[in-house]
């Protein structure tokens, strides 16, 4: 099993080739006039970015500590986030009743590649939304538990 020390240079050094390979596509887009093969190549660089971020934040979790979020901070990332969890499903209908009528394979190859970054665009937001911010998340009910388990006797005589 790795260390946690080479951990983070294994994600160092991923976000250093992340960062090459946007550079390297970026570059050869600016040639490329096929629509289709332009924009495939641009969502991959646009993945790439992504990725150098996602490795980042793992970064963070692995060498600091993050600070709870404030229950104001909760409420905003819950709304943000279930908002998101429905435009997703809702593409995801969408894409799921157009897909099968559409003759032209190049087009429908397309579509099913969006369908597919948006299942997991899905999945990942549902993730969030479970572990991500319930797990660092201190609401004002925790705080209230936090402080009432730790006071001696809880209000009884003797305290």
């Amino acid at each position: 099993m790795a260390s946690n020390n080479e951990l983070v240079e294994f994600i160092k050094r991923q976000i250093r080739i992340e960062e090459k390979i946007v550079k390297s596509l970026n570059e050869g887009l600016l040639n490329i006039k096929n629509p289709p093969v332009k924009s495939v190549l641009k969502g991959i660089s646009l993945d790439s970015i992504k990725h150098a971020e996602l490795y980042a934040a793992a970064s963070v979790l692995l060498t600091k500590v993050s600070p709870a979020l404030q229950q104001e901070n909760l409420d905003t990332q819950i709304e943000l986030v279930e908002k998101h969890i429905h435009l997703e499903e809702d593409l995801i209908k969408k894409l799921k009743k157009i897909i099968p009528t559409i003759q032209n394979n190049k087009v429908q190859f397309l579509l099913n590649s969006i369908l597919s970054d948006e299942k997991r665009h899905h999945a990942m937001l549902k993730l969030i939304l479970e572990i991500i911010v319930h797990g660092e998340t201190i609401t004002e009910e925790d705080w209230w538990k936090l402080l009432w388990e730790n006071v001696p006797f809880h209000g009884a005589p003797g305290g």
